[in-house]
């Protein structure tokens, strides 16, 4: 079973650092060089100076120079005392609603992966993971909590907390993409113990943050022993809670030879029924593979329904039946590793291959001629999530889009 236990957290003080607003960031792999300068010209203490660190012959030690002079001036604090953290985040989907989702800031004891305990649910690369280990070693603190999801079918642990988020938050920031984040510290015995009876035979489904989560159980067997270092920040949220949503990551492909652009017009007309559309967009969901596809030569959208499963299940005859119903697998495995010749490092490292968030951002691309061929899925559905991770399978990068984003910088989780 995960251990979730409450947390001495560091965070800002407003009354130094300035408004929880500005100091917040988006996920570090999310930002580029300009939008990294524009939030440090926001304030010199946001967080994107130590969880994306430049500068110096060693980045990580500025990075750990810089939280410590934070702390030294009071910038950064200790809290109090052990707390779990409400966070409740309004927002508007990519799709035009407005929700709320509800979880809490807890630290998680660190496990290998396993049933009944923390499970990943896609497939990491070895990149970010040696960059976050170096920035952890330097910092010895978690930066960004992992978010992960928990059942609680009678949502025993949120009726615990709910209480203690009806008065006036902690605190309060908007972030750039329009969600609310507020936040309410929950210190109470009684409450604390609820939530850790209601999540004692709780398996975590790692959401977002596979590689920290990877870093974290790699600095905890390279320092050893025990102590805070063998726990890690997280995010819980229920998968019962009615603001949570998982939007598609639509995949685009360039640089394609005309041998491969044949192949893959040979493998769509063997395996796919074939529609013109007005919209860029797959079919609705349930049933075999649907896409939206679009691509630079004929600049028409299309519908492309596989013919029937057993085309999947034959492609993908060495995988957990979960698995091949999952779209961005089946995409994989019938036209981008096929006919287009990409590969698990090309995936990985971007070559020939990128993402777009929604559809109208994926026609963009291939009309501008960035890309030669977008394909746009159907989300993946919360159960198909948990059936894959139960398989022991790991999704493709990027099968799945929680939104919204958890900030980094709302707490710290010191590791000493």
């Amino acid at each position: 079973m995960a251990e979730i236990q409450p947390l001495v957290a560091l965070r800002y003080d407003p009354a130094v650092a300035g408004p929880l607003r500005d100091v917040i960031a988006p996920p570090y792999d999310v930002i580029d060089d300009a939008q990294r300068a524009a939030l440090l010209a926001r304030s010199p203490h946001n967080v994107v100076a130590i969880d994306l660190p430049q500068g110096g012959d060693d980045p990580y030690a500025t990075a750990a120079r810089t939280l410590a002079a934070w702390r030294e001036e009071g910038a950064v604090v200790e809290d109090d005392g052990p707390a779990l953290w409400i966070l409740r985040q309004d927002y508007t989907g990519p799709d035009g609603r407005e929700l709320t989702r509800q979880g809490f800031l807890c630290r998680v004891r660190v496990t290998d992966y396993g049933a009944g305990r923390i499970r990943p649910h896609e497939r990491t690369h070895p990149g970010p993971k040696e960059d976050r280990l170096r920035l952890t070693r330097a910092t010895q603190a978690n930066l960004s909590p992992i978010f992960s999801l928990y059942s609680d079918p009678e949502q025993a642990a949120w009726r615990a907390l709910a209480p203690f988020a009806e008065g006036e938050p902690f605190a309060d920031a908007p972030d750039d993409e329009g969600t609310r984040n507020r936040m309410w510290r929950v210190d109470d015995p009684a409450a604390i113990a609820a939530v850790q009876d209601a999540l004692a035979d709780a398996e975590l489904l790692i959401a977002d943050g596979h590689h920290r989560y990877e870093t974290a159980r790699a600095y905890a067997e390279e320092v050893g022993g025990e102590g805070p270092h063998r726990y890690v920040l997280m995010c819980l949220v229920a998968l019962q809670d009615p603001g949570l949503t998982i939007f598609p990551t639509h995949r685009l492909v360039k640089d394609t030879t005309p041998a491969q652009q044949e192949a893959l017009a040979a493998a769509i007309r063997r395996d796919f029924e074939i529609a013109e559309t007005d919209e860029l967009a797959p079919g609705p969901a349930g049933g075999p593979l649907s896409l939206g596809y679009l691509d630079a030569h004929f600049k028409r959208p299309f519908r492309l329904d596989l013919r029937d499963q057993a085309i999947a299940d034959a492609a993908l005859a060495d995988r957990a039946e979960p698995y091949r119903r999952l779209d961005a697998a089946v995409l994989e495995a019938l036209l981008l590793k096929g006919p287009l010749e990409l590969t698990d490092d090309d995936i990985s490292h971007l070559h020939r291959f990128g993402y777009a968030r929604t559809a109208a951002q994926a026609r963009e691309l291939v009309e501008s001629g960035a890309f030669d061929v977008a394909f746009v899925l159907r989300p993946t559905p919360v159960e198909q999530v948990i059936a894959v991770a139960e398989a022991g399978e790991s999704m493709p990068p990027k099968s799945t889009y929680f939104f919204p984003k958890l900030p980094t910088g709302l707490l710290f989780n010191p590791l000493t």
